[in-house]
Formats: C-alpha cells, sequence, structure tokens
C-alpha cells in the first residue's frame, strides 16, 4: 500500500534520516524499532507531511505523492497519533473531535454528529466522555481522542508513535484489541515502540532503523527478542549498573503525614496519606494511572497545594512550599510531560540547563550573563550524560525523548539534591537510554541520593526499588519488599485490595 524509497532528511548540523526505505502492506501491523534519535519519529513526520525530504519519493498504492502539509497526508488517508497530543486542553472531547473533521457545515447537529462518534466509542469499547474538557482526563484518555480523530476522518493508515508509552498495562491489552480489530477492517498499522515483548506480541514485520539508515526488515518468526535487541543496539554501549545491596540509612529525609489534595473539580486526589523516604533509598510508587501519583509528585515539588497534613524535609516544614522554595529544600523533580514541563522547547540546550540555576554567581558577569562559562557548563554535561545534543546552539525541541530526558536529569542532579522525585522517567526510553537512568538512580543512591520512583511499569519497580509503596484512589495502600513480593501480589494491591 505504501513505499517509501531512500529517503533523506537533515536538519541544521545533523542527518537525521540516510536513505531509509520502508514498506506497508494493507491490513498489516508493522512495527518501526530502534534507539532514540534513530530517526522513527522523524520518517514519521515526512509520511504525514510536517517535514519534506531533501531526497528520496513516497509512493502510495504504487503511485508517487507529494505530501506538503498534514492536510495533505490526512487527504490521502494517513493519520497519525504522536507522542506529544495535538489537543486543545480548554475543550471539550466532542470539540476536539469536531475540530479534526473537514466539511463541517455552519449549521450542523451536534445529538446527530455526538451519536456517530458516540458509535465509534462504544464499538471499540472505549471509556470516554464527550463532554469533559481535555484538561481534566488522563493521558492515556487523551490518546484515545486522538485516536478516534483518525477514526472519524476513516484513515486507512494509521502511525502510533509509543502508544504505550502512557498506558497502563490493563489500557495496553485493550489498545491491541482495537488494533486487532482494525487489521481485520484492512487498515495499515505502523507501530513504533521500545517494548519488545509488545513487539513480539503485535508485529507482523519489524524494520530497524539505526542512527538515521534502515538496516533490515523482518518477518514474524524470523525475529526474537535478542535479535532485535543486537540490532538495535549493535556496538553501543549500555551503560553497566548493579543495584547495591547497601542498607538504607534510617535517617528520614522526607516525610509526608496525613497529606491530602483536591484537584480542580474539588475532588480529593490524595486523601489522608502517609509515608516515609529513608536517606539513599529508592522509593517505588505502583499504582494504575489516576489513583494519585501525579498530584502527589506535584505536591511535593510545590507545582500543587495541599489542603491539609504536613511534608517536612528533615526538620523544615516545606508544605506550603512553591516550586522555588522545593528546590531550595533539596527536591529535584523528573516531570511526566517532558516537553511541556520538563523544558523550554524553543530555548538552547545550554540555557535549559541552567534553567534552575541561571542567577548563580556561576553563570554570571556583574549583571550580565556569562555565555563562556554557560557553554562550559554545557560541554561538561553533555559529555557526563552522553548527551546527544548536535550544534551549539540548537533549540532542546530538535532532540530526541531520550536525549531530552538526559537534559533535565542533567539540570536537575546538578545541585546534587537530597530528594528526587521521579514521575514516569523511562516513558518512552530506548533500553539504553532507559538503563541510564536506572543507573542514575542506583548510582545516586549509593552516595545518598533519596528516590522517589513513580512508575507504572512493574518491572522497572521490581528491578530497581528498595521498597514499592502501592497507591488506590489517593491512599496508601502498603508497602512491600520487592525481593519478598510478586508482580501478581502487587497488581492485586493496584486493583484495591485491601484497600480501606
Amino acid at each position: 500500500m505504501l513505499q517509501i524509497e531512500k529517503i533523506r532528511k537533515t536538519f541544521p548540523g545533523v542527518v537525521a534520516l540516510d536513505s531509509v526505505s520502508f514498506s506497508i502492506a494493507p491490513g498489516e501491523i508493522h512495527t518501526l524499532l530502534g534507539e532514540n534519535g534513530a530517526g522513527k519519529s522523524t520518517l514519521m513526520n515526512v509520511l504525514t507531511g510536517l517535514y519534506r525530504p531533501e531526497k528520496g519519493q513516497i509512493l502510495l498504492d504504487g503511485a508517487p505523492v507529494t505530501l506538503n502539509s498534514p492536510r495533505d497526508s490526512l487527504g490521502l488517508g494517513i493519520g497519525m497519533v504522536h507522542q506529544h497530543f495535538m489537543l486543545v486542553p480548554a475543550h471539550s472531547v466532542f470539540e476536539n473531535i469536531l475540530l479534526a473533521l473537514d466539511n463541517i457545515p455552519h449549521f450542523f447537529s451536534r445529538k446527530t454528529l455526538k451519536k456517530k462518534i458516540g458509535n465509534v466509542i462504544r464499538e471499540f469499547d472505549l471509556d470516554l466522555d464527550l463532554d469533559a474538557p481535555v484538561w481534566r482526563l488522563s493521558i492515556g484518555a487523551q490518546q484515545w481522542i486522538e485516536l478516534i480523530k483518525l477514526l472519524m476522518r476513516n484513515c486507512r493508515l494509521l502511525i502510533l508513535d509509543e502508544p504505550t508509552a502512557v498506558l497502563t498495562p490493563q489500557e495496553s491489552k485493550r489498545l491491541f484489541i482495537v488494533l486487532g480489530k482494525l487489521k481485520e477492517q484492512g487498515k495499515s498499522i505502523i507501530f513504533i515502540s521500545h517494548k519488545m515483548r509488545e513487539v513480539m506480541e503485535i508485529s507482523d514485520r519489524v524494520t530497524v532503523l539505526k542512527k538515521g539508515r534502515s538496516l533490515t526488515t523482518l518477518q514474524r518468526g524470523d525475529f526474537d527478542e535478542k535479535r532485535l535487541a543486537s540490532l538495535m543496539i549493535g556496538e553501543d554501549q549500555i551503560p553497566q549498573w548493579e543495584k547495591q545491596t547497601h542498607v538504607v540509612d534510617d535517617d528520614v529525609v522526607l516525610q509526608i503525614e496525613n497529606l491530602s489534595v483536591h484537584n480542580d473539580r474539588g475532588l480529593s486526589d490524595l486523601e489522608n496519606f502517609d509515608l516515609s523516604l529513608k536517606r539513599g533509598e529508592i522509593l517505588g510508587i505502583a499504582g494504575v494511572a489516576g489513583n494519585g501519583q501525579k498530584a502527589l509528585a506535584e505536591v511535593l515539588t510545590g507545582l500543587k497545594t495541599a489542603t491539609a497534613g504536613k511534608i517536612l524535609a528533615g526538620e523544615d516544614d516545606i508544605t506550603d512550599s512553591t516550586a522555588k522554595r522545593s528546590y531550595i529544600a533539596g527536591i529535584a523533580h523528573i516531570p511526566e510531560d517532558r516537553k511541556s514541563i520538563g523544558i523550554a522547547p524553543d530555548m538552547t540546550v545550554d540555557d535549559n540547563l541552567i534553567m534552575k540555576s541561571f542567577k548563580s554567581r556561576a553563570f554570571r558577569n556583574w549583571i550580565f550573563q556569562d555565555r563562556k562559562a554557560i557553554r562550559s557548563n554545557a560541554e561538561a554535561k553533555i559529555d557526563q550524560f552522553a548527551i546527544k545534543a548536535g550544534p551549539a546552539g540548537n533549540p532542546v525541541r530538535y532532540l530526541s525523548g531520550g536525549n531530552i530526558q538526559k537534559v533535565i536529569i542533567a539540570r536537575e542532579l546538578s545541585e546534587r539534591p537530597a530528594v528526587l522525585v521521579a514521575l514516569y522517567p523511562t516513558r518512552g526510553l530506548d533500553i539504553g537510554s532507559a538503563e541510564y537512568v536506572h543507573k542514575v538512580m542506583a548510582d545516586g543512591a549509593a552516595d545518598g541520593m533519596s528516590t522517589l520512583l513513580i512508575s507504572e511499569d512493574l518491572d522497572e519497580l521490581l528491578k530497581i526499588s528498595d521498597r514499592i509503596a502501592v497507591m488506590f484512589r489517593g491512599r496508601l495502600i502498603g508497602c512491600v519488599d520487592p525481593l519478598k513480593t510478586s508482580r501478581e501480589e502487587i497488581g492485586l494491591m493496584m486493583s484495591g485490595e485491601g484497600a480501606p
């Protein structure tokens, strides 16, 4: 159905795609696999008309096509669910879907159109309230809106960029059921993922990209997890680390007492929540999305106000602190949405690395910024954290997701914080980048840094945590020892078994 031939795309100082070829048949789920920065998202942005390649051609049903804009791609039935969603937060679900549709008359029946959209929602058993504003929805629910927008346009080629990165295991299973139905309807799906277990489960074919080139395409039955990982990583070194069998210090660096947090609807995100974090401890927080994890991270980092209760950092009461005061108190933050909250996209890597310390004497020359010192700091951090930053002066938004995450980590750890609050830090990262994040946490623990690791990936929590606390409906269900607890037991706790 679709064929991409020898596509080349460059950015200032960077060859993002170099003679990439790729094809997909009707009714096929074809996975694109590669490290962060391998060119997967760039290739899909070419296919959806966001980028124009310098060389190569795209064939649809055997005929060459020119894609100058997303409108061209959508007109040909090619649609994409991006990693970072294209939604208007203040509008309702219905209004966001309406914005994506063509040929809507000036006067139309909201009831008729809602019924039509509702039929699609029911067909795929999705849980969405058409009248709910988007900003109130979980990231998982927002992804369903993006998918419905494409289905309402009757797209025949669907591109999903890291779709399960924002989904719980249960939501991922539901997504795979939906993709199976779409495949049966003859729709083609390009699936971009780093999760080998999912790639093995869902893929008819897999194409591996490496440093902007297409290495090979393999049929189902010709690949396993080991072979795919070997092709994807090649000679690159994965950061080596071992979980220290150290005894966690008894000193409590963060104490949460009877904490309650209400959301914008006046409902409770956290209710009488108690938790303690010890020096040098990696404390994992498990729970299905929407059970108060985000509120916990935001209240600890000064982005949300507590309704009741206390937060003590050592002997300091930081319950009512702002984000700036939380940072001064020694709490660093890796946010859930790295592009919206973690960086200033149009600023350079150099400037993003000093966003929390730009007033420091180290980066000032009287009342002016010391650009030489800022560049020197960036060079040191780029080397220390293995950031693929491209030419100096490039906006940070040009970086891959994994390298943006490294920029955030480098900045947050530059002040040697006492506590790191990490909210889904490896979401959407490749094997090497995820291992790097784990190594940073393990090394930090060895140096006395405490980490609150909030994740929906039980394998990750069991691998790196000293303790795992389970949340359900804004409450603490209990804490378990990862060495003595199975995935199934934690899964039952996540579903509320034993909840007060």
